[in-house]
């Protein structure tokens, strides 16, 4: 695959600067593709002079999808949104990213779902997520589909938001015994890369990505204020306060977000997993410490603590 070149729609985002990071390293072209390139321009000293391509592209708009995906070797399509119109993202946009690398003759397609995905679901994400599945495999049969659990790294919005949140005196924690099987973006990318350099071996599945621990959300969060070294009083919202929470103007949870988490985010087991790729998962105790050192009383100087 050296020299080869792929696409990533959103690769500008969370996940997609592990992804353009493990491509850039092995000597794969990239080409970033999002409504605006600007944002990802930090991305350019990853790789070397010219490895690096930037296009204004929009995944509702399927007129500007073209040149995005010409040339390319490989198409990776990880937009997505936690509210808003999730018909014309996660449904529309998923199938127009599909048919436009279909009809490129693109020879892999890497589409990332999520765990959750189901036409059943009670919510508007969950059905979204699964509707653009359907979507992408009508246009683009061969596509390999991951859905991974709650993604974790770094730059992450969710472990660094209850970290900041836990400078509190009191933290209030909704769905507390919903559990989580979080997985390390580097992983999640490895698997992504593996796609696409293997793409005869995983060619139109559909994979669950997890990580090694499964955990409840209060759980997760006791442990997070633990390892800042942070004491709040912890609260556990009941499920009726956190309905007529998420029902506020303003509230810091949609009520579509609050339906998603009263379901485990956990896999199945019944579809090949992250190990399917050779990727042993990584525990989010083994790295996550090495960043969360910046929400301790003193960052780095202060002590984590006592059990």
């Amino acid at each position: 695959m050296k020299d080869k070149l792929v696409t990533l729609f959103g690769g500008g985002g969370f996940l997609g600067r592990y992804i353009a990071q493990d491509l850039l390293a092995r000597g794969i072209r990239v080409r970033i593709a999002q409504r605006d390139p600007r944002q990802a321009w930090f991305l350019k000293p990853l790789g070397n002079l010219g490895q690096t391509q930037f296009v204004a592209a929009d995944v509702t708009r399927p007129e500007t999808l073209e040149r995005a995906v010409a040339g390319a070797d490989a198409v990776v399509n990880l937009v997505g949104i936690l509210s808003g119109d999730f018909e014309a993202v996660h449904v529309a946009g998923a199938g127009n990213v599909a048919r436009a690398a279909a009809d490129a003759r693109v020879p892999a397609l890497v589409h990332i779902s999520a765990i959750g995905a189901d036409p059943d679901s009670p919510s508007a994400y969950g059905r979204s997520k699964a509707k653009g599945e359907a979507a992408v495999r009508d246009a683009f049969p061969a596509a390999t589909i991951l859905r991974p659990s709650i993604v974790f790294g770094r730059e992450d919005s969710f472990v660094n938001r209850f970290a900041r949140m836990a400078a509190a005196p009191v933290l209030p924690v909704i769905a507390a015994r919903t559990r989580f099987q979080p997985i390390y973006a580097a992983d999640v990318a490895a698997a992504v890369v593996k796609a696409i350099v293997e793409p005869g071996a995983h060619a139109g599945q559909t994979c669950e990505l997890g990580g090694p621990d499964v955990i409840a959300m209060g759980d997760l969060v006791r442990w997070i204020a633990k390892t800042t070294g942070r004491k709040p009083v912890i609260v556990e919202v009941p499920d009726g306060a956190a309905s007529l929470l998420a029902s506020l103007p303003g509230a810091p949870i949609t009520r579509d977000q609050l339906c998603m988490l009263r379901h485990d985010n956990v896999v199945s087991g019944s579809l090949p997993g992250i190990e399917a790729f050779g990727v042993r998962p990584t525990p989010l105790a083994t790295v996550a410490p090495s960043w969360l050192v910046q929400y301790r009383r003193h960052g780095r100087f202060g002590l984590p603590s006592a059990a």
